[in-house]
């Protein structure tokens, strides 16, 4: 067995889904292999762990946009007029905040759980805002809206605010509200319909 550094991520992935603790001396046995090829491979714990998250939410934003697909196809707004941006963003959300492993994760490592995910120079959070970058540009470039300020700059704050929202009970002990998330975000992502820069 020779995994590659692929391999070890998806597998990691699956371990914070099924909520085990991925601790690097079972992981490396797991994969058969020792831990120095684990960090060779992937790095410490923390770069695998982030790597890990990464993937998670990179597979979830991917499945939230088939769902539009499979429900809208190429529509760029639904039939309540909902952006498909927002939607998608909307799912995306409530997958991540219904994960039992990843709530496990958030609940029995907070304090790194958080470092991970919202480290503006980690392995996360500049993925999930280059990927809502992506998603919103989508939107502007079929003529869905214009939005009111730089893409790089609101999908910062799209990815910050839902941060705030979805991991809400560990940074302050308030119970997540996805409601109140989609209301906002919807509020921050405005335009124009027909009109594309």
């Amino acid at each position: 067995m020779n995994p590659s550094a692929e391999d070890m991520i998806r597998t990691a992935a699956r371990w914070i889904e099924r909520g085990v603790r991925v601790d690097t001396s079972a992981f490396a046995q797991d994969m058969g292999i020792s831990r120095s090829t684990l960090f060779r491979r992937v790095g410490n714990r923390e770069d695998l762990l982030g790597d890990a998250l990464h993937y998670l939410s990179e597979r979830t934003l991917a499945a939230a946009k088939r769902s539009w697909e499979r429900e809208e196809g190429e529509a760029v707004r639904n039939a309540a007029g909902e952006l498909r941006c927002l939607a998608i963003m909307r799912e995306y959300r409530s997958v991540l905040a219904a994960s039992a492993g990843f709530r496990r994760f958030l609940d029995d490592e907070p304090v790194l759980a958080i470092r991970l995910l919202t480290d503006p120079d980690g392995r996360v959070q500049p993925r999930v805002i280059a990927a809502h970058v992506e998603l919103l540009r989508r939107d502007v470039d079929d003529g869905g809206f214009v939005p009111a300020v730089g893409l790089d700059s609101l999908c910062y704050a799209i990815v910050r605010l839902g941060e705030a929202f979805l991991y809400s009970d560990v940074l302050a002990s308030r119970t997540p509200d996805l409601d109140a998330a989609s209301t906002l975000l919807g509020a921050l992502v405005t335009g124009i319909p027909g009109r594309s820069r």
